[in-house]
């Protein structure tokens, strides 16, 4: 520990806790969790601000002083937007706290059946927390990555903006990102109506327990429902629930009522896919959280962005700012759905070259098809594209899943134009 730079200034003397929650007041009390409990508290110096303090409980908690150095390892060196802030720690005498910037409104799993949270809050709370755990997958620097091990909806919590941020990294794991990355566990590790089957079956801790945890949380806030519970067909489990009815193609029987009428369809798609997939029983299949990112983007821009048009075969995608990629991801995915049922179909990948020659190729083809036709094409600067219009030529797809669709963009930031100088 001694070699983390900046443990020494995250030290804080028990009195300065103590001053902060009154004591440890049950006035201040705002709830427990798997370390122990948590007061919220005002610290006076160095800065009045608001803080939420956890106090290791080893009696009710199973958690001790190993899960506590590495909670305090692990926000002391990885720094991100979606992750929690460690402002500092105790570990004087008996006692061991740690001490966070207080979220204001709590955690995410209190607001899962709040009326109040439109399905666009919820899409960017879920993409923030997307976003921390890809970060800490794939970004926290060279050669390794963690893994958190117990993704929940009580484990994001939400600043006063909504803005998510992922917490409790007591069981978290790091490893190199050259290997297989895997743990063998024999303790039991996660919550229930989270863990992996995978784990289950074979003991193994992956990166990819992480995604179908985050895939319940997915689920969970599209439902309004926690992860587990008893329902009226007892089911116990929301994961079970929602791909019994994803699979039957009925999920909107179980979308959380207040949402209806309020979601996009092809946002409520995107959304739904992405979180299916995250729940796959073979975590081979499982996306990358990077891929999970993109996915919930394109759900948000769904949600949020320019409008989309299919008239006699031409989607006309109208101006907005998005990225390339999102945008013309968001065409064929609209081409896809509207466009089957006349034997339409466009799928695949787009690069900036293909762009430019106005040709769409397949994913996975060994040479270029053009299964449509770029009619317009307005300005493409800083991989924004302001217009696009495309024809769909007749094509038909027997298996357009197991092919896969959407489109990646190259991520050039060479100017295309439509020759309009002004």
């Amino acid at each position: 520990m001694s070699q983390i730079p900046e443990l020494a200034d995250l030290r804080m003397p028990l009195q300065t806790i103590k001053l902060a929650t009154h004591d440890f007041s049950e006035k201040y009390y705002i709830g427990k969790g798997g370390f122990g409990r948590v007061y919220k508290g005002q610290l006076s110096h160095p800065r009045d601000q608001a803080v939420a303090v956890k106090r290791l409980d080893e009696n009710i908690c199973g958690q001790g002083r190993k899960e506590f150095l590495m909670e305090i390892r692990m926000l002391a060196s990885y720094k991100h937007p979606n992750i929690v802030s460690l402002i500092g720690f105790c570990d004087e005498d008996s006692e061991k706290a740690l001490i966070y910037k207080h979220e204001a409104n709590g955690s995410l799993d209190k607001h899962l059946a709040d009326t109040d949270l439109t399905w666009e809050q919820r899409l960017r709370i879920c993409l923030d927390a997307a976003r921390g755990l890809k970060y800490l997958h794939e970004d926290v620097g060279t050669g390794h990555r963690v893994i958190h091990r117990d993704i929940k909806s009580s484990n994001i919590l939400l600043d006063h903006d909504w803005k998510a941020k992922i917490a409790d990294f007591g069981l978290s794991k790091i490893g190199l990102k050259n290997q297989g990355f895997s743990f063998l566990v024999s303790s039991g590790v996660g919550t229930y109506g989270y863990v992996d089957p995978q784990y289950m079956k074979t003991g193994l801790i992956t990166k990819e327990s992480d995604v179908y945890a985050f895939g319940v949380v997915l689920f969970e806030v599209l439902c309004g429902r926690p992860s587990v519970s008893e329902y009226r067909d007892n089911r116990k489990f929301l994961s079970t629930l929602v791909k019994l009815h994803y699979e039957n193609r009925n999920l909107e029987e179980i979308l959380f009522l207040n949402l209806r009428g309020h979601m996009k369809p092809y946002s409520v798609e995107a959304f739904s896919r992405i979180a299916y997939r995250c729940l796959n029983e073979d975590r081979r299949h499982r996306p990358t959280m990077g891929i999970v990112v993109k996915e919930l983007e394109a759900a948000l821009n769904h949600q949020v962005g320019g409008q989309l048009d299919l008239v006699d075969g031409v989607v006309r995608i109208m101006p907005c700012e998005l990225k390339i990629e999102s945008m013309v991801q968001i065409g064929l995915i609209k081409i896809r759905r509207s466009a089957v049922s006349n034997n339409n179909a466009l799928v695949g990948r787009c690069g900036q070259d293909e762009v430019d020659q106005g040709a769409l190729d397949v994913h996975g083809a060994k040479f270029f098809d053009s299964y449509g036709v770029v009619c317009e094409l307005r300005t493409i600067r800083n991989n924004l594209l302001v217009y696009l219009e495309f024809r769909v030529l007749d094509f038909i797809f027997t298996d357009v899943d197991e092919i896969g669709f959407g489109c990646r963009c190259s991520s050039s930031d060479s100017d295309v134009d439509d020759g309009d100088d002004s």
